[in-house]
């Protein structure tokens, strides 16, 4: 089979990496500011609320994002993608809005008196984060990227305005961060080339319960994916306190880049792949998916030894005494797996596989929890990300494993697979696709 690179699609991830980039950079540059302005406790606050931001994004995606990229690039006409946008548009309010509540009940049981403020940061974060996935499965790109810069923009100012004039700088700093998302989405639904539905009607709640049968196992994936990638900072913090957890938030923060690159490639990749599995593709499917795990695993690779040379110049009282170069080795060991195993949950994914997606995260967490238990008994904070590297390359061997297989027995024809696998996408989005409501 011949292979012609897909330019098309490098043309649309470099777009969709400028507009990630411009919102990386500005987390990036705050929390080196955030570095300096905060006490070690402050600081390792203001990270578990990025790690509860983390926690909503992925149940954004899980529950909401994925599953509306997945089914309106699978629609053949707009009566069907205007079915699924509304249905997940509404259950993505719901969800952001739990996250934003759980957040702010959290900070303000750990005595945070920017409790408040957090959940709004969160939740107005989680539902930008719907929006733009739905926006780049219409093809949205530049509307996204117009979204994207006057977040970046707006966060930048306002945040520099609550470091340098609020006496309460971390509850400031939250209130800024969800004004810039939400001034995004404003953005979003100001451009948007068809003015915005949202509806919670019984026909809406309907359409969503038809489709639980499958996310219910999407969910399960990532509360087990928040417990095997969040437990590292819910034990250390709640074992050592936010004190102990802010010389590893410090380091790990320097490679969230990897994360929103991470994210493009799912923006770009999914509905382009579920195409191509809608039309029997089978071996485009998996030479894309190699092809993006070489280019992700080598450029996180590259990235991370930039950040253990830079890692000794950074000086800020959160850090403290820590061996920062320690910490910065074990990351790369932690975000090396992840890049790589992106792909192959894509494919699982799209094939419906959610439950299989499910039981790797479950292994996954289950190891990371026993083994970040044991070592934060027996050694120093830093010592738990060896835990949690191993969990990640748990997760990292089993998807890859798991999506072999389903893609052999998919070129090979196997109609018992067939028949398990892949009838959602004959089957599923002819209920939503019936007509305009």
């Amino acid at each position: 089979m011949t292979f012609t690179f897909p330019g098309h699609l490098l043309r649309r991830l470099v777009l969709m990496i400028g507009g990630e980039a411009m919102q990386s950079g500005f987390h990036f540059a705050l929390n080196i500011a955030l570095l300096h302005v905060l006490s070690a406790e402050g600081y390792g606050i203001f990270a578990i609320a990025m790690v509860m931001g983390g926690v909503g994004l992925s149940y954004i995606r899980s529950l909401t994002a994925v599953p509306a990229s997945i089914w309106m690039g699978k629609s053949t006409n707009s009566a069907g993608v205007d079915a699924h946008d509304v249905t997940f548009g509404a259950a993505a309010l719901v969800v952001a809005a739990i996250v934003g509540a759980a957040t702010a009940l959290l900070m303000l049981l750990w005595g945070d008196a920017g409790g408040v403020a957090a959940g709004c940061f969160v939740g107005a974060w989680s539902l930008r984060s719907h929006m733009r996935t739905a926006f780049f499965a219409r093809r949205q790109q530049i509307v996204v990227s117009i979204s994207d810069f006057t977040f970046t923009v707006t966060g930048a100012v306002m945040t520099a305005l609550a470091i340098w004039t609020a006496s309460n700088v971390l509850q400031m700093v939250f209130y800024a961060l969800a004004a810039a998302n939400l001034i995004g989405i404003a953005v979003l639904a100001r451009l948007a080339p068809r003015p915005l539905r949202l509806s919670f009607r019984a026909p809406v709640r309907r359409r969503y319960a038809k489709l639980w049968r499958q996310l219910r196992w999407s969910g399960f994936s990532a509360t087990t994916a928040n417990i095997q990638g969040q437990c590292l900072a819910l034990l250390v913090a709640g074992i050592a306190g936010p004190a102990a957890f802010a010389p590893i938030a410090a380091v790990l923060v320097l490679f969230a880049p990897l994360r929103i690159v991470s994210l493009a490639f799912v923006n770009m990749t999914q509905p382009e792949l579920a195409k191509l599995m809608a039309n029997n593709e089978f071996g485009r499917v998996w030479t894309h998916a190699k092809l993006w795990s070489l280019v992700m695993g080598l450029g996180s690779l590259v990235y991370g030894a930039g950040i253990l040379f830079v890692l000794p110049t950074i000086r800020s009282q959160a850090l403290a005494d820590a061996s920062v170069g320690f910490i910065g080795l074990l990351a790369v060991a932690n975000f090396v797996p992840i890049m790589l195993y992106i792909m192959p949950r894509i494919v699982l994914e799209i094939l419906g596989e959610f439950r299989t997606v499910a039981l790797i995260m479950t292994a996954g967490a289950v190891v990371g929890l026993v083994l970040i238990a044991i070592l934060l008994a027996i050694a120093s904070p830093p010592w738990s990300l060896a835990g949690a590297a191993v969990s990640e390359t748990v997760v990292l061997a089993a998807s890859w494993y798991f999506a072999r297989r389903h893609m052999l027995a998919l070129e090979g024809g196997d109609s018992r697979h067939d028949s398990k696998s892949t009838s959602w996408r004959r089957a599923e989005p002819a209920p939503l696709a019936t007509g305009k409501r």
